[in-house]
């Protein structure tokens, strides 16, 4: 192959990512051209709404897929944390970066931490996941519904004198603007969504010349790990609407995991641990998913569906 088209969304940081992998790819195969296409997704048009009000079913991707499988792309770069964990008929992962440290941060223009957040401190994110985990250590924080791109919930932050904003780790770092990182949060104060930190590359299964070309990029510590934590994901059919939360590590043959389940409103954490063979890294997180559901976790993410589930 001489040239690729690689779909990606047009956010500075969607944009960072895919001209990453374009530079992988080019390093590993010198002679191959690679060309950048921007899709608008549904999730780039509604911006003002949260995400676990709107549904997750491929919010960022289904638009970019579309593309992908009527071949006027050849491969797509996503988040790993917006692709669903069922991918669209005749679709693959064909490889992941390496992984970005996976943890939340926080932002305060106040220089506020997280320890020393005052009584009623107004705090901005939408995720569900990020919300039920504060609540549970600090049931007095506000929370205030914030979207957009990193810049935009930065000004946003100032605007409505919020104390601080949670983010991900991985998208303040790759905008170059670690140095507004107040916190980063520990893995107790809030685990990470599933797949936070590793870019996913999208092929058609059928395409085995793509596939060949990725396999040299693919990063085989990131990718057990992504396995695993979607398996988890799939196992309780979770999104956007429900606080679930994952993390694998991979050291040398054996994977490491955790897994969370809450309640909307923190009272009711439902979290393990597990670890197993690399060779077995989807099987794991069946398991642990499994074992969360047997713990509470079945009734607590029904009592989420039962109510809606939508509080953002």
């Amino acid at each position: 192959m001489k040239s690729l088209r690689l779909g990606t969304r047009g956010s500075k940081l969607a944009l960072w990512q895919a001209e990453h992998v374009a530079k992988e790819l080019r390093k590993s195969h010198p002679d191959l051209k690679v060309e950048l296409q921007i899709i608008k997704t549904t999730g780039d048009k509604i911006i003002d709404v949260a995400l676990s009000k709107i549904g997750d079913k491929g919010l960022f991707t289904k638009e970019i897929e579309k593309e992908l499988l009527e071949g006027r792309i050849d491969l797509a770069v996503h988040s790993m944390k917006d692709l669903p964990t069922q991918l669209e008929k005749g679709l693959c992962v064909g490889a992941v970066l390496q992984r970005e440290n996976p943890a939340d941060v926080l932002i305060s223009h106040q220089d506020y931490t997280f320890e020393n957040l005052p009584i009623e401190a107004r705090i901005g994110t939408s995720s569900l996941r990020r919300i039920a985990q504060l609540k549970k250590l600090r049931p007095d924080l506000v929370f205030v519904e914030i979207r957009g791109n990193v810049e935009t919930r930065i000004r946003k932050m100032h605007e409505e004198n919020l104390n601080g904003i949670i983010l991900a780790y991985a998208g303040v770092k790759r905008l170059g603007m670690e140095n507004v990182i107040t916190q980063v949060l520990s893995y107790e104060t809030i685990l990470p969504a599933v797949g936070q930190g590793i870019i996913a590359i999208e092929a058609r299964q059928e395409d085995t010349k793509v596939l060949s070309l990725l396999q040299k990029i693919n990063d085989k510590s990131a990718y057990l790990s992504s396995q695993a934590e979607r398996a988890f994901l799939r196992e309780l059919e979770g999104g956007c609407q429900v606080p679930i939360a994952s993390l694998a590590e991979v050291k040398d043959d054996r994977i490491s995991m955790r897994g969370l389940i809450a309640s909307l409103d923190g009272s009711e954490i439902i979290q393990g641990r597990d670890e197993g063979s690399c060779l077995e890294a989807e099987l794991l997180g069946q398991k642990l998913a499994r074992s969360l559901l047997d713990q509470g976790g079945a009734r607590v993410l029904g009592d989420i569906r039962q109510a809606g589930g939508q509080d953002g």
